[in-house]
């Protein structure tokens, strides 16, 4: 059974860093794709970051480009388990959410946009991160 669990978050300063953590067990992450969602008081839930099992290929919003970094720790010989982590430099308040990682079949650019999430189907509890001065 997919699971995907993330640690990590905390309170930072402007301008700061933090590694998230993802994860995941119970599939072979050569063939799924493993997002990184966040969600703000008030408004809806956004795609962060998209890592594509098959290829290592790694997809970033806008808003973060430059500033967040995906990548795998593979843990098990066979993939089974892995954690992902999503770097996470110079933050700003407007980074403030709850930050979810999700797992879904295929690579990040199989069905439909991977930013809205629509795919993912395995989800974790979130972890929060809140930028402060």
């Amino acid at each position: 059974q997919e699971h995907v669990v993330e640690s990590g978050g905390g309170l930072v300063q402007p301008g700061g860093s933090l590694r998230l953590s993802c994860a995941a067990s119970g599939f072979i992450l050569d063939y799924h794709a493993i997002g990184w969602f966040r969600q703000a008081p008030g408004k809806e839930r956004e795609g962060v970051s998209c890592f594509s099992g098959d290829d290592g290929s790694t997809y970033y919003a806008d808003s973060v480009k430059g500033r967040f970094t995906v990548g795998r720790v593979a843990i098990s010989a066979d993939n089974a388990e892995n954690t992902l982590y999503l770097q996470m430099n110079n933050l700003k308040p407007e980074d403030t959410a709850v930050y979810y990682c999700a797992a879904k079949l295929g690579s990040c650019t199989y069905g439909s946009s991977w930013f809205v999430g629509l795919d993912f189907g395995s989800w974790g509890q979130g972890t929060q991160v809140t930028v402060s001065s």
